[in-house]
């Protein structure tokens, strides 16, 4: 079942990509001058890392060294970051207008991070198989892709044996609830687990603060299940090597049902043990 904000759309006959590229092409800009990325503070501070990678670091441990590939890179910031932690970083995304404003910032810090542009399923086409040691996808990352098996077979391909996948995403569980509720119910109302016609979204707005007001709004998403990504990981030849879920995400993903804590991260406000906002997945690919 689908609410007033979203369409269950079983044609999905315009390209999916062409529709959500247009939609980050128009926010990219917003989100770079937006305080909730802190462009500011990377160009001040060498040593400042995102809120997303800061996070990360207890599980994601020492990458010094390691040639990396950021899927699905956004505007970089947290590109630069992995690359201020000692890797070589490549960023890779869709969006020309995300890509100029990370290219910017890291012409201003000298970071060791570039980007290329290209559909993330065309990543190892364009950037080589075997060649990365990490791959790193992080929030908000997967529900834009329509396979998870296709997205899979991409990571596989681009990791030289031995090397690394680590990523943190938001919990299909969390994806797949209602949110702006006023009697504050936690309900299921869309899919868990991946189908083939895409959620239709219109939504006008964005997930971080700004005053723009922005005209492409109808984007198309999917879901995938835990148990559907752990799969698709290990029949592309990688092995699971952790797995854990957490009780916060970095975005107030149920207006006016959390509560910001420690970190920039958000949680349920009234018993967040209830829910499973995010994961950390890390796999090897087999030698």
């Amino acid at each position: 079942m689908c609410d007033g904000r979203a369409v269950c759309d079983g044609n999905a006959m315009e390209d999916y990509r062409a529709l959500n590229r247009s939609s980050w092409d128009e926010r990219a800009p917003a989100h770079a001058a937006s305080p909730d990325y802190q462009v500011a503070q990377f160009a001040a501070d060498p040593a400042f890392l995102s809120r997303v990678v800061r996070f990360d670091l207890p599980l994601l441990g020492g990458i010094a060294g390691l040639r990396g590939v950021h899927l699905q890179c956004h505007i970089g910031t947290d590109t630069i970051s992995l690359a201020r932690l000692g890797a070589s970083m490549t960023g890779l995304d869709f969006s020309p207008a995300a890509l100029a404003q990370a290219r910017s910032l890291a012409e201003r810090t000298g970071d060791d991070a570039h980007f290329v542009e290209a559909d993330v399923y065309d990543a190892v086409g364009v950037l080589g198989s075997a060649a990365f040691d990490l791959v790193f996808t992080g929030i908000g990352a997967l529900c834009w892709l329509p396979s998870i098996r296709r997205w899979a077979g991409v990571v596989a391909d681009l990791l030289r044996p031995g090397g690394r996948l680590f990523i943190r995403e938001g919990h299909p569980m969390l994806w797949a609830l209602a949110d702006g509720r006023e009697d504050d119910l936690i309900v299921v109302d869309f899919p868990y687990f991946e189908r083939a016609e895409p959620l239709a979204w219109d939504e006008g707005g964005t997930y971080v603060q700004t005053d723009v007001v922005f005209t492409h709004n109808t984007t198309h998403e999917w879901n995938h299940g835990l148990g559907e990504i752990v799969t698709a990981l290990l029949d592309a030849g990688l092995e699971l090597t952790g797995l854990a879920e957490h009780d916060s995400v970095p975005w107030e993903a149920l207006p006016g049902q959390m509560e910001q804590i420690e970190g920039g991260e958000w949680r349920l406000a009234d018993r967040p043990w209830r829910l499973a906002h995010s994961y950390t997945l890390q796999a090897v690919k087999r030698r």
